[in-house]
């Protein structure tokens, strides 16, 4: 169906109904309960974890494949997101000419980025990357602040001309981002019993291009192309030697990665618009290349798994300080109370980089296929305990 094997169909379903059904997964405890603080189904974390997923999957696309590691990638997460609020400026307010103009102009940088880093592999390459991305950031902050506006970032203004669209509403307000009428930060919220789920317009936007996107994505991990940049990451030096030259392969998955991380960047800005360098930072790129790794580099749901699973972290455990610990350890004496709560204390709230760290070790040391790889486990564990447990039902089967 649509093209796929029974098997990536699969996991095209399984993205849809995680996306689509999102409000109500990431919503498993009431309002107002003592673990309610763990619910992520509100439509601003949402929009990240399926933004930067979008990301990570076209990431997934050069480092998977080609085992290119580029150190650069939120160059094009940036310019992405610049391109998107100039054309919200300029033209109208409507999010499809801004996410096209993103795409466009992100593949063009990348083009020339990728020309001249791909000159050289492995940690050259990266180290590259990382520098054009660096003079991006810093090009953003001082040369061209007439385009980017500088530490303050690009924002929308009342003064803005917007040839087919309206400067400023009728109470006097700048409009708000839309597809064609639909706002993308109207939300409808339902109520059931003590539980409440927000439906967010931007959001299944976002959820909606997720799936275009990692559709895309199957294609190219199956198509002759994928099967090229997979040669390269396996032995390029021999794929050299049979007389194929592997750059112009090397290019075009260098590109369309860019052009994803520009539809990441536009869809950011599309939810808030608002553009600024720090998106370009290096720290930006080095989350993505963690995005990847966790959920497990090469494969096709991993990367979504991964950003789902770090923005979680850094919007959702963040938040728990030593007010909330007290509260889970009240019912212990006073002494071993503070003891614990002392003891968690450096790995919660600004600490939770050190919580993830430690999770990232232990992925790499015993998980090298990152999440991806310990699902499989699982289920490998099952069905060997399943076939196990057929096996001595027919042992102690009399025979006949």
């Amino acid at each position: 169906m649509l093209g796929l094997n029974k098997k990536d169909f699969s996991l095209l379903l399984i993205v849809a109904v995680l996306t689509m059904c999102a409000p109500f997964i990431l919503n498993p405890f009431p309002e107002g309960s003592a673990m309610a603080q763990f619910n992520a189904g509100y439509p601003d974390l949402m929009q990240r974890f399926v933004i930067f997923g979008i990301f990570a999957v076209g990431f997934n696309i050069l480092f998977g494949l080609t085992g290119y590691l580029s150190f650069g990638h939120a160059a094009f997460l940036g310019v992405g997101s610049y391109s998107a609020v100039w054309m919200f400026k300029l033209l109208s307010m409507n999010v499809i000419p801004a996410i096209l103009l993103a795409v466009v102009v992100s593949g063009l940088f990348a083009l020339v980025i990728g020309f001249i880093s791909l000159r050289r592999s492995g940690i050259y390459f990266s180290i590259l990357t990382l520098a054009f991305a660096q003079m991006s950031f810093n090009l953003a902050y001082s040369v061209l602040t007439p385009i980017t506006n500088g530490e303050t970032g690009l924002q929308l203004t009342l003064s803005d001309p917007r040839v087919l669209g309206q400067s400023a509403t009728a109470d006097g307000s700048i409009p708000v981002t839309s597809l064609f009428g639909i706002e993308m930060r109207s939300t409808y919220e339902m109520t059931v019993g003590p539980w409440l789920f927000q439906f967010n317009a931007g959001y299944y936007l976002c959820a909606f291009i997720l799936l275009l996107s990692f559709y895309l994505a199957i294609r190219i991990f199956r198509s002759p192309f994928g099967l090229m940049l997979r040669a390269i990451k396996s032995n390029q030096t021999r794929l050299n030697y049979t007389g194929l030259n592997a750059r112009p392969y090397t290019l075009a998955a260098f590109v369309i990665s860019g052009m994803y991380a520009g539809l990441a960047g536009a869809l950011m800005a599309s939810m808030d618009p608002l553009a600024g360098a720090e998106r370009m930072q290096w720290t930006a790129s080095g989350e993505v290349v963690l995005m990847t790794i966790l959920g497990g580099a090469g494969t096709l749901i991993g990367p979504v798994l991964g950003a789902g699973f770090i923005k979680y972290f850094e919007n959702i455990f963040s938040k728990i300080n030593d007010t909330v610990l007290h509260g889970w350890f009240e019912f212990m004496p006073d002494g071993l109370e503070n003891l614990i709560v002392g003891i968690l204390h450096p790995f919660i709230g600004k600490g939770w980089h050190l919580t993830l760290g430690l999770l990232f070790m232990l992925v790499v040391i015993f998980l090298p296929g990152g999440l991806v790889e310990g699902g499989q486990r699982i289920g490998r564990l099952f069905k060997r305990k399943k076939s196990d447990d057929a096996g001595d039902k027919a042992q102690s089967t009399p025979a006949e």
